[in-house]
């Protein structure tokens, strides 16, 4: 029986400069990227379209835009480059993409940084660059290569994957109790210093524990603007603060902190993974997301 004939493929630089265009949104930048002329940006994604059979691009005033038909193929072209550009690093022992990683001032404090190591240990070929920050980044634009970030879980061409639960509890320190004495029911914290009185979190855990919350300003917003941060000073002894208990399991444990009561407030927005979904198959990213769901499953998300 004769071999099956696979369907030849299009010119490597026809593919290039189709999924820089894509990515870029221009044929300009797309040249520029390349080291090509516009035209011959042009010229490239015209053999593409001749050869499938369909157009990639809509033309527009300023810059292209993908056809549904282009988009589609857009998606499997850079998981495609983004195989091969790994493979090739892999093969040189080297990495010619860092892995950006954006992710929350707490969980970079908390989780990321004592176990990032041990990601870098297994996966030697893989650079890493944590960026801290609070903002949303444009994943889709490549401000970063993955995000861990807090929300409802929607957030449209990204793939997303569970890590924690927006849980939240009180937490107090030896030196509040020294100060204080340790409050025997959740209705005790009603009369005692709470750092953040304003966070709307407050009514919704004591609530939760069966008390009539005290008043609260609508939106209050967080004194520190971190959970790590105002651990510190709820350590330092200055108030019982609400904060994630996952987050925390370290301190607890030492005693640095302590939950006197087991009710928790569950808010709506959890913890989340997320990538442009057109590279879920990125050799990285893969290896990112492996790595962390496992972290994140061992602490109990």
């Amino acid at each position: 029986m004769p071999a099956r004939v696979k369907p030849s493929l299009p010119p490597l630089a026809a593919i290039r400069a189709f999924e820089a265009a894509a990515r870029q949104g221009s044929f300009t930048a797309a040249g520029e990227e390349l080291g090509m002329t516009q035209a011959a940006v042009s010229y490239q994604i015209k053999v593409l379209e001749d050869r499938v059979g369909f157009a990639l691009f809509r033309r527009r005033a300023r810059g292209v835009e993908l056809t549904p038909d282009g988009a589609r193929l857009a998606t499997r072209a850079e998981e495609a480059l983004d195989i091969l550009r790994q493979a090739f690093a892999e093969a040189r022992q080297t990495s010619d993409e860092t892995l950006v990683i954006s992710v929350l001032p707490t969980i970079a404090q908390q989780i990321i940084a004592p176990r990032l190591g041990a990601f870098q240990v297994a996966h030697p070929t893989i650079m890493t660059r944590v960026e801290v920050e609070s903002r949303l980044v444009d994943l889709l634009a490549g401000e970063a290569t993955v995000a861990i970030r807090a929300g409802l879980g929607e957030w449209p061409g990204l793939a997303t994957h569970y890590l924690l639960p927006g849980d939240y509890a009180p937490m107090i320190s030896p030196a509040f109790i020294a100060r204080h004495g340790r409050p025997a029911v959740p209705a005790d914290l009603l009369s005692l210093p709470l750092i953040d009185a304003d966070d709307e979190g407050w009514a919704g855990w004591f609530r939760a524990a069966g008390v009539a919350p005290p008043s609260c300003r609508s939106g209050g917003r967080t004194l520190f603007g971190t959970q790590a941060l105002t651990a510190q000073a709820a350590i330092a002894g200055h108030g019982a603060c609400l904060l994630n208990p996952y987050l925390f399991r370290a301190e607890l444990a030492r005693g640095d902190l302590i939950q006197p009561f087991a009710t928790v407030w569950r808010e709506a927005f959890s913890m989340y993974l997320v990538y442009p979904e057109r590279r879920r198959n990125a050799p990285a990213i893969r290896a990112f997301r492996d790595w962390v769901l496992a972290e994140f499953q061992a602490i109990g998300g």
